[in-house]
């Protein structure tokens, strides 16, 4: 399946993050409002057939086919430029700044919560033949979702905003191994394959991933769900986003970077050592 060392995958992390960081407002929105709109569709698909089969590894073996797509579209989540945007930093590509770094993660978010409100509408119409009757039964599992990940966290305090987080870490960790696992192959079928699997264990251990999640909670208030847009916020939102700047950043995008993407200039190094032992600088 055409495999790629990590050594040239991390570069190709590194030059991902740069682009991103130097791609126009524009571009950003579009790739990312686009990114928010097919994973929401995606995660309506999961939902539904996790109702109508009564099977939660079905919907979850089934998920990633939005993300898959979305992908190799080209397309940008937060989740993904959360740990690819800093390493242009980090290894101090010409004009990639902190605030470069800050914007790129600014305009993804807006686009990913554009994209996924308007499908959060479009599927509460269709939930309730246009807000004409009560939602069916996949409208009323999303209402479920909501207050259970808002309220739930909630009524455990502090133990439910560490469980949030972590939870929240462990998303991205998974979600970003996706994203890096695509560039592990050159083939279609190699990127699918290797993004699959991470996906598809992210969904079904419920951690929480924060463009799921602007579907899921707008859609379960449109849909009567007991529970408010501050809760949202502050007991799922927000922590969830934090969370997954930690985990992917951390567990994915600095780990990888630390081993193999400076792996070069540490053997370039060494090179120079063997050939000149005395360390004496040349003429």
């Amino acid at each position: 399946m055409s495999y790629v060392t990590p050594t040239e995958f991390v570069t190709k992390m590194i030059d991902a993050g740069e682009a991103k960081i130097f791609m126009s407002t524009r571009d950003t929105l579009i790739r990312a409002f686009m990114a928010g709109a097919i994973l929401a569709l995606s995660a309506a698909f999961a939902v539904t057939i996790t109702v109508q089969t009564g099977n939660a590894l079905a919907g979850a073996i089934l998920f990633p086919v939005g993300f898959c797509l979305l992908y190799l579209m080209g397309f940008d989540l937060l989740t993904g430029v959360f740990t690819l945007s800093p390493l242009a930093l980090i290894d101090k590509r010409p004009g990639a700044t902190a605030g470069g770094v800050l914007r790129n993660w600014t305009l993804v978010f807006i686009g990913n919560f554009a994209g996924a409100f308007l499908v959060a509408v479009m599927m509460a119409i269709i939930f309730t033949f246009g807000f004409s009757e009560v939602p069916n039964e996949v409208g009323q599992r999303i209402g479920h979702i909501g207050e259970g990940r808002t309220l739930g966290y909630a009524a455990h305090g502090a133990a439910g905003m560490l469980t949030l987080f972590i939870r929240g870490v462990l998303c991205n960790w998974m979600v970003s191994t996706g994203v890096v696992a695509a560039m592990m192959s050159t083939s279609v079928s190699g990127k699918v394959i290797g993004m699959w699997m991470p996906i598809m264990l992210f969904f079904y251990m419920g951690f929480e991933h924060s463009i799921v999640n602007m579907f899921l909670f707008p859609s379960g208030l449109l849909l009567g769900g007991k529970f408010s847009f501050m809760d949202y916020l502050i007991w799922n939102e927000i922590p969830t986003v934090i969370g997954n700047l930690v985990g992917g950043l951390t567990f994915v995008g600095l780990t990888l970077y630390s081993t193999h993407g400076r792996k070069k200039g540490k053997q370039s190094a060494q090179a120079g050592h063997i050939g000149n032992p005395a360390g004496v600088p040349a003429e």
